[in-house]
């Protein structure tokens, strides 16, 4: 009886030593608390020292178990990119919740459209010709749609910084696809070039950098866009681009 008490006593004392671990008293709890709390303090001291520019003046943050809630106006969907970057290289900062409302001028959607078109029919990166990009553009409510084709990701992050950066724009949807890496594609981009532009018929659509027949390429496979003066040019283009070896 002796050994059995013993051996009760020692269970209800093991016991009661894993209900003391497995708690957590209420001045850790406390203390742990107060550490979260400076910590957002001082993640939300270093916020707003980089957003410390007039651009975002209007710019509200809240910080919160190391995520950052971003509210207010500023003038440019720029702006709006840019301090979603600033914050989320904050040391500290977990995630971002960007709502900031772009507060620009307002700009129907057919001419904000016609300006966008304008700007990225001209624009250069990969080859230094716009004859293989081929992107389309869509705006509801000051809201930019870009989809298409690409022929490296430098021609994506430029059309995107150009949309970002005109006036009007409020937000930006990016389905832009890049074209895969094809050292058999990029000669065959070329050698389409020469064969259409070749072509005497053709040679004006190389004139105006604005309206060139573009070129899109993708494992051999190849789509030719833009806008023609006549069926026949659209034929002779389409002849030319099939008789070129390696196309699919």
């Amino acid at each position: 009886m002796r050994r059995r008490a013993r051996l009760l006593c020692a269970g209800m004392m093991l016991l009661s030593g894993f209900l003391f671990l497995g708690g957590v008293p209420g001045s850790l709890r406390t203390a742990r608390a107060q550490a979260k709390s400076a910590d957002d303090a001082q993640i939300n001291s270093e916020v707003h020292k980089t957003l410390d520019n007039k651009r975002y003046q209007n710019v509200t943050v809240v910080v919160q178990n190391g995520g950052a809630i971003l509210s207010g106006t500023v003038n440019d969907y720029a702006d709006k990119e840019e301090a979603d970057k600033r914050v989320h290289h904050v040391k500290g900062i977990k995630g971002v919740d960007n709502e900031i409302a772009v507060s620009g001028p307002q700009i129907g959607d057919e001419q904000l459209r016609d300006q966008l078109a304008k700007k990225l029919s001209t624009y250069t990166v990969g080859y230094g010709t716009t004859a293989f990009t081929a992107l389309k553009i869509g705006v509801q409510n000051g809201v930019v749609s870009l989809s298409g084709n690409v022929y490296w990701p430098p021609d994506r992050d430029a059309a995107l910084s150009i949309v970002a950066n005109t006036p009007g724009v409020k937000d930006v949807i990016d389905d832009i696809q890049v074209a895969p890496v094809s050292p058999m594609d990029d000669e065959l981009r070329l050698r389409l070039a020469r064969a259409i532009y070749g072509t005497p018929q053709l040679q004006r659509y190389a004139i105006d950098p604005a309206k060139p027949i573009r070129i899109n390429v993708v494992n051999g496979n190849v789509e030719l866009e833009g806008v023609v003066d006549s069926k026949m040019d659209r034929d002779i283009a389409g002849i030319k681009a099939n008789g070129v070896p390696g196309v699919f």
